[in-house]
């Protein structure tokens, strides 16, 4: 197989932390990663023999427009990465960069798989006690039609199957209410879709407060939706946990040293770090958009999980699905 491919520019902390997270990666796991980014800054970071420098001159910033930043940097890292993806040199493609950049990049130089209308942003959510709740669209679609939402419950199904390793993922659509006949013109005419589609395990609606827990394992919904999901999710995540230690710290001395022994493993549960980045499901290979702050933990994260997904062949089953051979 292919090995990964690393963009090594665009995030918060520079390149050093990703090549921290990249070495992380190859110490577990082995074999050979290529890194995409400007060589003569990069090489000294890097100083072993299974890293592969690709050379990109530019770099595309946070603050370029990400519509036209792919077209008027063409030798930037992201680019090349992916140009790296669509020639298939590469297994699958992480980048840590401008997000919109990284969508339009994607779209511009790897492309939709045939028969895909539009791509979804494809996230894990940590559920304590349980495996993780695949959610998509988080944020690449803001308005769709319900047979978008059809098409990402069918390539949210297989990512889950690939990545988690559940035979027949349950497959929920989000509204506000379990009924069949609950919800919006678009949840509605979605549902019976999804429940007559023969490739998923349709459980049928669920609420927001099933994302957090083991009744179902991939939910459905618009970008918009997903991304404000996420975002609370995040914001709430923060807040209890703030809450609990500043409580603990307010009790007798010594309570916050016992308590976090046990704390820390729920916490580690919580974290995305071991999930890494997105993928990016739809375009014609495996592209994965991390978060800019990403940590040395979380870099390793993706290239491990980006090498189990191409193993496990998630673009080639969304292709044989989706009626196409794929280019």
């Amino acid at each position: 197989m292919n090995p990964v491919a690393v963009d090594l520019m665009g995030g918060d902390s520079g390149p050093a932390v990703i090549v921290e997270g990249v070495l992380a990666a190859l110490e577990d796991m082995g074999g050979e990663i290529v890194v995409v980014g400007n060589e003569e800054a990069v090489r000294p970071l890097v100083g072993d023999s299974r890293v592969r420098i690709v050379h990109a001159s530019e770099e595309i910033l946070m603050s370029d427009d990400p519509a036209s930043a792919p077209r008027r940097k063409r030798d930037a890292s992201m680019v090349v990465g992916a140009t790296l993806l669509k020639a298939q040199e590469v297994s699958a493609f992480i980048t840590f960069g401008n997000s919109g950049a990284a969508m339009a990049t994607a779209l511009v130089k790897v492309g939709r798989i045939r028969g895909v209308a539009r791509p979804a942003i494809t996230i894990e959510l940590p559920v304590p006690g349980a495996t993780s709740t695949v959610l998509l669209d988080a944020g690449a679609n803001t308005e769709v039609i319900p047979q978008w939402l059809h098409q990402f419950a069918v390539m949210g199904s297989v990512y889950c199957s690939a990545r988690l390793g559940i035979d027949l993922p349950r497959v929920g659509l989000l509204s506000i209410g379990e009924e069949a006949g609950k919800g919006n013109a678009l949840v509605k005419e979605t549902y019976p879709l999804l429940a007559e589609e023969p490739s998923i395990n349709f459980l049928g609606n669920v609420e927001g407060r099933d994302i957090m827990s083991d009744r179902v394992d991939v939910v459905v919904t618009d970008g918009f939706t997903g991304n404000v999901v996420l975002k609370s999710l995040e914001g709430a995540a923060h807040l209890f946990a703030h809450a609990v230690l500043a409580a603990l710290s307010e009790g007798d001395d010594g309570v916050l040293d016992a308590a976090l022994p046990k704390l820390l493993p729920l916490w580690n549960q919580m974290t995305p770090d071991d999930t890494g980045a997105a993928a990016l499901l739809g375009v014609n290979g495996l592209f994965l958009i991390g978060h800019g702050a990403s940590n040395a933990r979380a870099v390793s994260s993706a290239v491990r999980n980006a090498r189990q997904l191409a193993e496990a062949g998630v673009v080639q089953t969304i292709r044989r699905l989706e009626g196409s051979a794929g280019e």
